[in-house]
């Protein structure tokens, strides 16, 4: 292991009771998650958050709050790296103006992200690629079933 890789995530929520989820292609895999990324040097977590939601959603977003943060060991799909992510909450400022699909991977040509709302009561945690997406799945359930 060489070096730890934070990342930093949005779940947003909206009215219609549905989680955001991006669906992406890269370095030769395909994979559901949530949006958001990594950490650059120099820059906040909640700075880093926005951005991302900037880069991959053209999208301005609030947090909202602290939802979960990595309590496990897990290495990187990708590289040699130790992943810490964290999670929150988020809610837009104003409407996503995206193009929505209601099929996993239904990428548009040349495209290598596209975006899909899934409903709480049908969400589970197959629903996601990654390990701690699926405990971040399992911990939102529990708080929305309540």
């Amino acid at each position: 292991m060489s070096y730890f890789n934070v990342r930093v995530y949005g779940l947003l929520i909206n009215h219609n009771n549905q989680v955001l989820v991006s669906d992406e292609q890269s370095g030769g895999r395909i994979f559901s998650k949530f949006p958001g990324g990594g950490l650059e040097l120099g820059e906040g977590l909640i700075d880093a958050l926005k951005r991302e939601f900037m880069e991959e959603c053209n999208a301005e977003i609030e947090v909202l709050g602290h939802l979960y943060t990595t309590d496990f060991y897990e290495q990187s799909s990708f590289n040699d790296s130790q992943i810490l992510s964290i999670y929150y909450l988020v809610r837009s400022v104003e409407p996503l103006m995206l193009n929505f699909k209601t099929k996993v991977f239904d990428f548009e040509d040349g495209a290598l992200q596209s975006f899909r709302w899934i409903d709480l009561d049908k969400l589970k945690p197959d629903d996601v690629t990654f390990k701690t997406d699926k405990t971040v799945v399992e911990i939102l359930l529990k708080q929305y079933t309540l």
